[in-house]
């Protein structure tokens, strides 16, 4: 109800109408999972570099479709943030512009929900950039892995102390480990943890 009601007033704000497919009806069994890589940790001030998404269709990763941009970023590269992501200012050299890159990652996504970890600074790093370019933050839904997981280990054992980070995660579920810290290699793997937490028998996606 009340997404409902926060859809009906972020539609009005709406710059351009060829983006009001946000607000249509997703398919009931499409998501797009997504990362991205920035220059620190604080959507206020930092920039997106990188954007690394795949598409989920019942069940399965389309291999077919991905989604991989590296984009020039306006503010320093922390020195903490390349320790992590590897990705240097030289490396961007032939990086693209967010909002060309903002565009196309939209299109990309069009009204599918959206699956991520730690999705909530990935979705504000995005919504920096989109709402003064369409006037609205994304609408679509989203679905956070770690709250999934959450829920199914809490099911099994009830008070426990659930330990939420990604690696262990990845190794409870028995998720093959990919290069870490590579926005693709990230939104893979968080694919393949959704897939294996959905089809849990008792897990149910919300």
């Amino acid at each position: 109800m009340f997404k409902s009601i926060s859809n009906y007033f972020n539609k009005k704000n709406l710059k351009d109408d060829k983006y009001s497919y946000l607000f249509d009806q997703p398919h009931p069994d499409e998501y797009v999972c997504f990362d991205c890589e920035t220059t620190g940790l604080d959507p206020k001030i930092d920039d997106i570099i990188s954007i690394g998404a795949v598409i989920i269709k019942d069940n399965m990763i389309v291999s077919s479709k991905k989604f991989v941009k590296f984009v020039k970023p306006k503010t320093k590269l922390q020195v903490e943030a390349i320790k992590i992501h590897h990705i240097r200012e030289c490396d961007l050299d032939e990086a693209e512009d967010i909002n060309d890159v903002i565009e196309e990652f939209v299109e990309f996504i069009g009204n599918r929900t959206l699956v991520g970890y730690f999705l909530e600074f990935d979705i504000a790093m995005i919504n920096k950039y989109l709402k003064p370019k369409i006037g609205i933050k994304l609408p679509n839904k989203n679905h956070e892995v770690s709250a999934i997981y959450y829920d199914y280990k809490i099911e099994k054992i009830p008070q426990a102390n659930i330990d939420l980070r990604f690696d262990t995660i990845m190794d409870d579920l028995q998720i093959p480990v990919m290069g870490k810290h590579d926005a693709y290699n990230d939104a893979l793997m968080t694919s393949l943890i959704f897939i294996k937490l959905k089809n849990f028998p008792k897990v149910r996606i919300k």
